[in-house]
């Protein structure tokens, strides 16, 4: 059969039809507000040619702004070149991304009523004090901000005028505040002396901060950054001095803060280098935190907390809400009183007036793998929840920490209130009853491989398990002292298991099984040279014990 020849083809008609294609394509690319990439890279919008100056003496709000505007009717990039810029508030807009080149300096004005009052549309706990914001931006997206310059508030101009809650926080300006934005980028740049928290991203999706350098120590409240409610955030790369707490994640509204991974980072601050809430009404979920050294603060002066730091990890569930798959590893820290807190508390804080009040939250599924830390203070770490609601599923792991020491026989003794509605802050109980971990109202807590080391004589327990279910300590070594009652204390607690391991000096009890409500422990292979006996136990628990080394 012959090959029939293919029927020629309408070029023109080929041509139009994928013309009208192409022009359909861009017509939805344009509704959606997406700008193409090489247009953005090809619009540059310099300053100076909107009228700014760059002498650091008169105001130059109108003009950056004005180059913001333009740019965000194309998309592109907004020049900051070598200057010093004074400005009241900016608005940052869909498409833009603000450069700051090596020796350009936005220099906040001192003066408030520079400063726009903007209240995000979307309700959180803040609404009623936070009004004011040098870098703004709402319901935007594609926004960066980078460069090698420098943003810095002045914070210092704007004293609070009252020491009252909540009217302290107000008419201080934060550095950078952004509500539910979308697509951000935040590198590079250098941002000092905020009013108040120096970056606060409220209900943001896709939000990456790399390679910044903050010092904050201007004001009271002076955070490093605070992600409030946010989803899919990478934080890498970044320097911080702070005076108030560093890396901070909220959930100051119903909304989560969940997908967020925080890598590589060196912190310091006078109060909590890593922290969750305290404001957590909708909570936390899915959270890495990897490669972070804490290191003492280069500021002299102590605005709030203490010189060295209150801690290293603060994870606190009060306000409802729940907090569930957090992974934390290879953290060094330098200084921080207590290491680490994690707290399931009941202040149940309405996060507006017409809310309900909320029950109480959940915490679970917590891990901490080789967290390495000196200079610790006399406190302890602790894990704790309240009574019928306790913290669940915390591994514990891979931890070497040197404490002051100090604690006394009196210290030993005490005790704990429990403090349900109180602010969860590591250091309002004083010293644990416990140098090295205080576990109370906990179900289904690992501890293994903890090497614990003293600066000072402490009569205090290494560790102390009160009302704790399903808990094995495996692999613990740390120093004891022949004063104190017992290296371990079990109190009220059931099913612990204890296993391969020893005191570093003469003790009197390895274990103390106390509490009506204690039952069924089991022991296993643990080195008992240093230990006069084995156990003690206040009731008939049975004790299963098999491996011992004398």
């Amino acid at each position: 059969m012959p090959l029939q020849k293919p029927e020629p083809r309408n070029t023109a008609m080929v041509t139009a039809m994928h013309g009208r294609v192409l022009v359909f394509l861009i017509f939805l690319f344009m509704l959606s507000g997406f700008t193409p990439l090489p247009q953005r890279l090809a619009s540059q919008y310099k300053i100076r040619d909107f009228g700014a100056t760059g002498g650091g003496v008169a105001l130059e709000t109108r003009a950056i702004q004005a180059a913001i505007d333009q740019c965000a009717i194309t998309g592109g990039t907004v020049v900051v070149p070598a200057g010093t810029y004074r400005t009241g508030s900016l608005h940052l807009k869909s498409n833009v991304d603000l450069y700051l080149a090596a020796g350009a300096l936005i220099l906040g004005s001192t003066e408030l009523k520079d400063y726009d009052e903007r209240i995000p549309a979307f309700r959180s706990y803040n609404d009623l004090f936070l009004k004011y914001s040098l870098l703004y931006a709402e319901q935007a997206r594609n926004i960066s901000i980078r460069g090698e310059g420098t943003v810095d508030g002045q914070g210092w101009a704007f004293k609070a005028s009252s020491t009252v809650r909540p009217d302290r926080y107000k008419d201080r300006p934060f550095l950078i505040r952004f509500a539910e934005c979308t697509s951000l980028r935040i590198e590079g740049v250098t941002l000092r002396n905020s009013g108040m928290w120096m970056q606060h991203y409220l209900a943001c999706e896709d939000l990456t901060i790399r390679g910044i350098r903050v010092y904050n120590h201007a004001n009271k409240n002076n955070d490093m950054m605070d992600i409030d409610g946010c989803r899919n955030v990478v934080i890498s790369d970044c320097i911080g001095d702070t005076d108030d707490d560093a890396i901070t994640l909220k959930s100051t509204s119903p909304r989560l803060t969940e997908n967020v991974t925080i890598t590589n980072c060196v912190l310091s601050s006078h109060c909590n280098a890593i922290k969750f809430g305290t404001e957590s009404t909708g909570g936390f979920r899915n959270i890495t935190i990897s490669n972070i050294v804490i290191k003492p603060s280069a500021a002299e002066t102590v605005l709030t907390g203490r010189a060295g730091g209150i801690s290293g990890l603060t994870f606190a569930i009060v306000d409802g809400g729940f907090m569930e798959g957090i992974s934390v590893s290879h953290v060094t820290m330098d200084g921080p009183a207590v290491p680490f807190f994690i707290r399931l508390g009941n202040r149940a804080r309405k996060y507006e007036a017409s809310a309900p009040a909320p029950g109480v939250g959940t915490v679970r599924n917590i891990a901490i793998d080789h967290l390495t830390a000196t200079n610790a203070g006399p406190i302890g770490c602790s894990v704790s929840g309240i009574p019928g609601a306790p913290v669940r599923d915390v591994r514990l792991s891979n931890i070497r920490i040197t404490f002051a020491g100090g604690g006394t026989g009196e210290d030993a003794g005490r005790v704990m209130p429990e403090l349900s509605d109180s602010y969860p802050e590591s250091t309002a109980w004083g010293s644990f009853p416990a140098y090295g971990l205080y576990a109370r109202h906990v179900e289904a807590i690992s501890i293994t491989g903890w090497t614990l080391d003293l600066v000072d004589r402490d009569l205090r327990p290494v560790m102390l398990l009160s009302d704790a279910d399903d808990g094995i300590i495996d692999g613990l070594r740390a120093e004891a002292d022949s004063l104190a009652d017992a290296f371990i204390v079990a109190e009220n607690s059931r099913t612990i298991t204890v296993r391969h391991s020893s005191p570093e000096g003469q003790v009197k009890t390895f274990l103390s099984i106390r509490g009506k409500a204690s039952q069924d422990f089991f022991l296993h292979g643990n080195v008992l040279w240093n230990a006069l006996q084995e156990f003690t136990k206040e009731n008939d628990a049975r004790v299963v014990s098999e491996g011992v080394q004398r």
